[in-house]
């Protein structure tokens, strides 16, 4: 019995890689490395070069290794990248998401668990937003992720596979052993640039629309470490496996900040100094998205660990500094 992670060599699916060690589970990683990095997959993984589309490789895989779970990570996840390329937000998340789930069908791997998003609400009419609330997303981005939340509703009704959809809010920190975080060159996570702003690694920041009806005028999000977003995993499986239902849950903290607040957080917790560039607004950003954690706390049992935006950022910043000793050392 193994577990499948699709884009385990990305950001959050190395963590989960990381998570599912620890607790003595075999894993296989399905990567085709576009944005993730054969270092951050643990020598104890199975690393598979390839893409979520390729049925035969997929299948090979799942009874080669006796998959009873696929965490399905990979996907494309820029916002506004999504407005400017729609059809290959659609192609990567949605189409080939449908392949992937189709092989679980067709192989019987009974359990599935969907990295989605908050970006599926959109811009909600009530603060926290609970499941139950209207779906209306503001992008590409969103709108193809709710096409395969769908997709694996419709395929769970009709064959023998119980999934878990998990939406995200807004991810950030990095491992606190330092074992990966965020890596990818030119990441557009907030509180990823305000680190690399106050290590040096970029020459200050931008800040995407200061005219929103929000107390200081910018986007208000729900933090959530790339740690406890981990936890929730692991639970949601254990969930499945003890024989739970097929559930969607956001996983947030329930609590928001604006990016300036989450700005003057990286100034304090480095006490360091970097400029900020205020500019226009960016095309698919919601103005403020908070989660309603309940329906994970209690299905799950899920009790987040670093609830706290000065953990996330001070452990995001860590990173960056670990980041920059490891490339030095390769210079």
């Amino acid at each position: 019995m193994a577990v499948l992670v699709t884009g385990g060599a990305g950001y959050i699916g190395s963590h989960m890689v990381w998570r599912m060690l620890d607790q003595g589970e075999d894993v296989v990683v399905l990567d085709r490395l576009s944005t993730g990095f054969d270092w951050a997959v643990p020598a104890e993984a199975e690393l598979i070069l390839g893409d979520i589309a390729d049925q035969a490789l997929v299948e090979e895989t799942i009874a080669r290794r006796g998959i009873d779970a696929i965490i399905h990570f990979a996907g494309s996840i820029v916002v506004p990248d999504s407005v400017a390329d729609p059809l290959g937000y659609y192609l990567n998340n949605t189409v080939k998401s449908r392949a992937l789930i189709e092989s679980a069908v067709r192989c019987g791997v009974p359990h599935f668990i969907f990295s989605s998003t908050a970006a599926v609400y959109g811009t909600p009419e009530t603060s926290p937003v609970a499941e139950g609330a209207a779906l209306q997303p503001e992008s590409p981005y969103g709108t193809s992720k709710l096409m395969t939340e769908i997709m694996l509703r419709d395929a769970a009704a009709a064959h023998d596979l119980a999934y878990t959809v998990l939406r995200y809010f807004n991810v950030a920190g990095a491992d606190p052993g330092l074992r990966t975080g965020q890596s990818t060159k030119g990441a557009t996570h907030l509180i990823k640039v305000a680190a690399e702003a106050a290590t040096g690694k970029r020459a200050g920041m931008d800040v995407f629309g200061t005219d929103y009806p929000t107390p200081d005028g910018t986007c208000i999000r729900d933090y959530i470490h790339v740690s406890d977003l981990a936890d929730a995993h692991a639970a949601a499986l254990a969930r499945l496996r003890a024989g739970g239902a097929s559930i969607t849950a956001n996983c947030g903290y329930g609590k928001g900040y604006s990016v300036l607040e989450v700005i003057d957080a990286v100034k304090r917790v480095t006490g360091r100094d970097f400029e900020i560039r205020l500019g226009e607004r960016r095309a698919g950003d919601a103005v403020s998205i908070v989660a309603d954690p309940a329906l994970a706390k209690a299905e799950f049992g899920w009790r987040p660990r670093f609830d706290d935006l000065d953990t996330i950022v001070s452990h995001a910043v860590r990173w960056e500094e670990h980041l920059r000793v490891a490339n030095s050392g390769k210079a």
